[in-house]
């Protein structure tokens, strides 16, 4: 026997139901700060050559976190 439910709920209703917390309050905060940063640092994102000095400005084991990111995003490419 197969059985199938389908429940029309929101995102808040079914974490509400779960008894799951509900994080929209520091989603809203974190969000801000990001944006809040991004704005801060628009010109620095902008242009590449002062992206990259910020990035050699930070040390090596962040920029090998960088390569490793960006070799990763060209690594998983599919045809």
């Amino acid at each position: 026997m197969k059985l199938t439910v389908n429940i029309d709920c929101t995102p808040q209703e079914a974490r509400a139901f779960f008894g799951m917390p509900d994080v929209e309050p520091m989603n809203q905060m974190v969000m801000a700060e990001m944006i809040k940063r991004a704005k801060d640092n628009m010109e620095t994102l902008a242009d590449p050559e002062k992206f990259m000095a910020q990035m050699m400005a930070m040390g090596g084991k962040q920029m090998e976190q960088f390569q490793t990111l960006m070799g990763a995003a060209m690594g998983s490419k599919k045809e």
